[in-house]
């Protein structure tokens, strides 16, 4: 019994980090995942048989609850400690969290190959979230939370060709096209086709935008997919967050995808984030 507890957990743990998401695409492992993996290891000599099974049921429940997943370090969540956490930089502070929903507040560019800027957008609490990963070399991956196993993704990205675009909201649609298409190609432009926008909606800094695509998956299969993007541009480039779900899953998961979009914000210009840095 034991023993396959322990091989149906691995197998859990398995198939969420090689879930359908644009984080499995970049190869990169989340964070939550590697908690969780650590959490169901078998017992050592000295563990007892219902310690054991008190570690796997809850491994299990942080897995197949969808309540409670460990946080990546150096994340801010709560609403209460990122609002701090603005107020701290002289930002403005959240006005309001829609219901079901976290704020995070992460800092992309911690590393010596990236510039630094402060994101923020609101996510479903179920939601796992990922942060880049660092090494001696800099910094790879990106700030990104989703429910991985649906397919269910929002996903921060820097557009640097542009470098800082001035007053985006009366920028031509190409642009946010280009940024849009570089956002969900990060592995290659092999990777999707019959891309198409659909809306452009400009919002004072932000611009909202709505697009359809495939994604063409490694074992052959092409997946319809529809997403919303916000596009901003702070420092020295353009930066996105697109959220996108299967065309199937969009109908139901459509206001939460606008949601986690508009909350959007992020932040370079005037901040001293050396203290965020490694």
């Amino acid at each position: 019994m034991m023993k396959f507890l322990s091989t149906t957990l691995a197998l859990l743990l398995i198939s969420e980090s090689e879930s359908f998401s644009n984080h499995a695409l970049t190869g990169k492992r989340s964070t939550a995942n590697l908690v969780l993996s650590a959490q169901a290891q078998e017992p050592t000599v000295g563990d007892s048989r219902r310690a054991f099974f008190s570690q796997v049921t809850t491994s299990s429940a942080l897995l197949l609850g969808g309540l409670v997943f460990p946080m990546p370090a150096l994340a801010t969540t709560g609403e209460k400690k990122v609002n701090a956490k603005l107020l701290g930089y002289g930002l403005p502070p959240l006005t309001k969290v829609p219901d079901g929903m976290t704020p995070l507040l992460a800092t992309y560019g911690k590393g010596k190959n990236r510039s630094p800027y402060l994101v923020s957008f609101v996510h479903p609490l179920s939601w796992v979230v990922t942060l880049p990963s660092n090494d001696m070399n800099g910094e790879d991956g990106t700030v990104q939370s989703g429910d991985y196993g649906k397919g269910d993704t929002a996903t921060f990205y820097v557009y640097e060709e542009p470098g800082q675009v001035k007053n985006i909201a009366s920028q031509p649609k190409d642009l946010f096209e280009k940024a849009v298409r570089k956002s969900i190609s990060q592995k290659g432009d092999n990777m999707y086709q019959n891309f198409k926008m659909t809306k452009v909606v400009p919002t004072g800094d932000y611009v909202l935008v709505d697009f359809k695509y495939q994604l063409l998956t490694g074992a052959g299969f092409e997946v319809d997919r529809k997403g919303v993007a916000s596009i901003t541009s702070v420092g020295n480039a353009v930066q996105v967050l697109w959220a996108a779900s299967t065309d199937v899953r969009y109908k139901k998961t459509e206001l939460v995808l606008r949601d986690i979009v508009a909350s959007f914000r992020c932040y370079a210009d005037g901040l001293n984030l050396s203290e965020e840095l490694l």
